[in-house]
Formats: structure tokens, C-alpha cells, sequence
């Protein structure tokens, strides 16, 4: 049910709509993080007109489980099945889409919603981000965009909604998810000796010329934001919206997406949000993607459901303090256990870890196998790429970084190391660090239910895989015999 304290949210007593926009593989790259090596003048916008949040992240840095915690308002180990990317998605826990359609909402989705898996054999009627409008395309500007006009779509369904209704509605790119047309962002005239390279990257003209390919598809998506503000501007209804801009994880590059580091679960959140939100904020507290839930939720007036485990932000938003806001939003913890295929017996590769503000403590359960999928099955959990194929021909300290196999432990003082390249494990002065990291994970881990620390682990090997068979273990050896 409402509360009678919603009016208290809403322009002129009307309940605020919602709108999502979650970029596909977006590490974050914008002028409003820094960056100065593509053109984002609408995230920028969201950054002087909203909060710019430093801190938030994913619990697992994939498409389809974090979007499950996007969704459910649970972090990944909560998720049953959904714990895997080309899962099922359990019909266990409420959606926040739905919940609001319960309580009075129009709901709608344009683009990637939960995905890729399977939702139809669970009982969902529709992808659980919302119906879906496809209505307008687009003829591609270059080979690589999907052909969907996700601002038009959106603006569509702006144009038919009832409009005594509040709205939400999820704006999902696939970009910049590859593949990617090589070379075109030097055609497009984008300048390699711009692109700041992390130092998990071999810094040569190859690798920046990959990620211009990529600066173009995050140009791209940016175009859709703007689009979608100027349409909300149109409707009367930008001032009366919450707008949040994400992504689900980090960029398609080895050693980040479906990778336990810092630019795999970091993630950008920009809120605009009318006169509820002091704008040009920048907040440094940690926020969890399951967070978002029940902030859309409290924002709506309505109340979570009982299966979401996460945590409204929305008194950090509508406070006027920049920097810290509240101090117990201090700490992560990141999970994984089977993304895509390529080990013998389709194994999975356990991670659990723990993020602070000074420390990124992880914990690899198989460390005997190959986190990014086996080498003769082509490292299927790091997406084709040319950065792929150069690496992988070096055998170098890049390739071990990106492929080679990982001690059981890792310790990074990501503070001072955010690019992860440093692993300080080994040294003795930080055993006591690494032992109270290591408790208080497994810790919260225990209290959250996770498998894992319960001695369930073997739940996670009985996890039907929804994807494409090709790159299964057993179908690598089919057509090698």
C-alpha cells in the first residue's frame, strides 16, 4: 500500500516517476568521472543537475545477476539460480517494476532488460524490467548499434500512457556491450593519444584504438540520455522524475567485465531527481546496486517487500552534504560462481571479496582452475576482442594478469591501487588485515544465507546453464575428436 507520506516526494503532490537508464558493459568513462577522451555532455548534465555518486557498485559483475540485484533488491548470493549469468530467473522474489505496477504505476521497458536467461519457464509474462516497447528503430550511423531507438521507444510510451498515472520506465542500451566496428573511433576522428590506459593494459596504439571503438558506443548511448531528458522536458514531467543513469558492470576488456577487481564491480550512478536533490553533489558513500529497489520503492511511497535485503539511499539523496553522508555505507562484498562456460565439466570459478575504502581483500575458492575459462576453449568469460587477441599472444605479465591462474588469496590496497595491479597478499604486515577482511566477509556472507558459507556449495554446480551449448566443455571436445 501508499503511505500518506508520499505526497511529501512528489511536485505538487503527485507521486514522482522513475525512470532507469542502465547502460550494457559502461565502465563509467564521462566528463562528469574525469575523463577526457569522449564526449558525454549528457552525463555531464546529470552530474550538475543531480547527485554524482563516487562508490557504488555491483555484487557480481555480469549482466544478468546484476541485473537480478537490480531488480529483486538482493545482492547475487541471495539469488538462487540468478546467482549465474544464462540462467534461470527464479520467480521467488518481488521485482520492483511489478511491485509499482501494484501500487498504481504505468511500467515499461525499451532495450536490454534482465538478461540474457531464461524468465518465461518461471512464470514472468514479460521480461521483469517491464513490457517491453520496441515501436521506432533506427538505421545503424555504424556496424555495431542495435537498430532500436530506445529514446524514441521511450518518448512512445510517454505519448500513450495514462497520464494521471506515474510512471516507470527502464531505458536499456546494449551499447557499449560489443562487438564493435574496429577502428572506428580513429575514423570518426577520436585521437588515441588521448585514451588514458589502466595499468592492467598494454599501453600501445592497438589497446586505445579498441577503446575509442568502445568511447564511441558510450557517445552513442549518451545521445539516448540526452533524448530521453529533452522527452521528459516535452511531457511536463522531467521535474517530477527521478532519472538514474548506471551500468551493470565494467567495460568489455580483459581483467574487468565478469572479473573480481576494482573496475569490474565499480560502477557509475548519477541521480537527477527535480528539487527533491541538490544538485552537483558528488557523494562518496558506498551504495550496492540492490540499494536501488527500495530507494525507487521509499520514493514512490510505497513499502519494500519483505524479500528485499537492500537499502534506500534516498535520505543520502535528498541531504545537502557532498563527500561522506552517512559513514556506516563503508563496505562491499562482490561474488561470483559460474558466468559463461569453458571448463571441463562447465565449471564455475567461486569468488568471494570484500571492498573497504582503503582495501579489496578477495578470496578464490578453485584457485587449480582458470578464472577466465579454460585456454583451449578461447578464455570464454572475457569477450572476443582485438585488446583479447593481443594479449593473449604476448604471455607476458598482461596475459597473467587477464588469464593466468590466481593464488587462493589476493590483497589489493585499492586506495592507493585501483587499477589492482599489486597484489600484497604475500606480505606478512598485512596478515592481520587480510584475517579481518576474511571474517567479516565470511561473516556477513553467513548471516546474508549464502550457500557457500553454509556448506551448500554443491547447489551452485546444479545450476542449468540457458545459453548457447557452443562453448561448453564438452562440445570444445565433440569437435576437436
Amino acid at each position: 500500500m501508499m503511505t500518506a507520506a508520499r505526497s511529501a516526494f512528489g511536485q505538487n503532490g503527485k507521486r514522482p516517476n522513475i525512470v532507469f537508464f542502465i547502460a550494457d558493459d559502461w565502465g563509467g568513462h564521462s566528463g562528469a568521472y574525469g575523463d577526457t577522451w569522449l564526449r558525454t555532455p549528457n552525463v555531464d548534465r546529470m552530474a550538475r543537475e543531480g547527485v554524482r555518486f563516487t562508490n557504488c557498485f555491483t555484487s557480481n559483475p555480469k549482466c544478468s545477476p546484476s541485473r537480478a540485484s537490480i531488480l529483486t533488491g538482493r545482492n547475487t548470493w541471495q539469488l538462487k539460480e540468478a546467482i549465474n549469468h544464462f540462467s534461470i530467473f527464479p520467480n521467488d522474489f518481488a521485482v520492483y517494476p511489478a511491485e509499482l505496477e501494484k501500487a498504481g504505476y504505468e511500467v515499461g521497458l525499451t532495450g536490454k532488460g534482465w538478461g540474457p536467461g531464461d524468465f518465461a519457464s518461471t512464470g514472468f509474462k514479460h521480461n521483469p524490467a517491464g513490457r517491453e516497447y520496441r515501436s521506432k528503430t533506427l538505421k545503424p550511423p555504424y556496424e555495431g548499434i542495435a537498430p532500436l531507438d530506445y529514446a524514441g521507444n521511450f518518448e512512445d510510451f510517454l505519448g500513450k500512457r495514462p497520464k494521471e498515472k506515474p510512471f516507470c520506465f527502464w531505458i536499456g542500451p546494449q551499447e557499449p556491450h560489443r562487438f564493435y566496428e574496429q577502428g572506428s573511433g580513429v575514423r570518426a576522428g577520436r585521437r588515441p593519444a588521448d585514451v588514458k590506459v589502466p595499468k592492467y593494459l598494454p599501453d600501445n596504439r592497438g589497446i586505445r584504438s579498441d577503446m575509442l571503438d568502445y568511447a564511441l558506443e558510450v557517445e552513442w548511448v549518451d545521445t539516448h540520455l540526452g533524448r530521453s531528458l529533452q522527452a521528459l522536458e516535452k511531457a511536463g514531467e522531467l521535474d517530477n522524475t527521478m532519472v538514474v543513469v548506471t551500468s551493470d558492470h565494467g567495460m568489455p576488456f580483459p581483467r574487468v567485465k565478469g572479473q573480481i577487481y576494482e573496475h569490474g564491480f565499480h560502477v557509475p550512478l548519477l541521480v537527477r531527481w527535480g528539487s527533491q536533490v541538490k544538485g552537483g553533489r558528488t557523494v562518496d558513500d558506498f551504495v550496492n546496486v540492490r540499494d536501488f529497489a527500495p530507494t525507487f520503492m521509499e520514493a514512490a511511497g510505497v513499502k519494500p517487500a519483505p524479500t528485499m535485503t537492500g537499502k534506500s539511499f534516498v535520505d543520502v539523496l535528498r541531504s545537502d552534504k557532498s563527500g561522506i553522508v552517512d559513514a556506516t555505507r563503508d563496505t562491499m562484498i562482490v561474488a561470483k560462481e559460474r558466468h559463461d562456460l569453458g571448463r571441463p565439466n562447465d565449471a564455475g570459478y567461486p569468488v568471494r571479496a570484500i571492498r573497504t575504502r582503503e582495501w579489496l581483500y578477495i578470496r578464490n575458492y578453485e584457485p587449480d582452475r582458470w578464472p577466465a575459462g579454460n585456454p583451449e576453449t578461447g578464455y570464454r568469460n572475457v569477450d572476443d576482442s582485438p585488446s583479447k587477441t593481443m594479449i593473449q599472444s604476448r604471455f607476458d605479465g598482461f596475459y597473467r594478469m587477464s588469464f593466468g591462474k590466481r593464488p587462493a588469496e589476493e590483497l589489493y590496497h585499492v586506495s592507493e591501487d585501483p587499477d589492482c595491479v599489486k597484489d600484497v597478499a604475500q606480505n606478512r604486515d598485512h596478515a592481520l588485515i587480510m584475517r579481518q577482511l576474511r571474517d567479516r566477509m565470511e561473516g556477513t556472507l553467513r548471516k546474508e544465507g549464502d550457500p557457500r558459507m553454509l556448506g551448500q556449495e554443491k547447489f551452485f554446480d546444479t545450476i542449468q546453464y540457458t545459453g548457447p551449448k557452443q562453448h561448453s566443455y564438452d562440445e570444445w571436445l565433440k569437435h576437436r575428436q
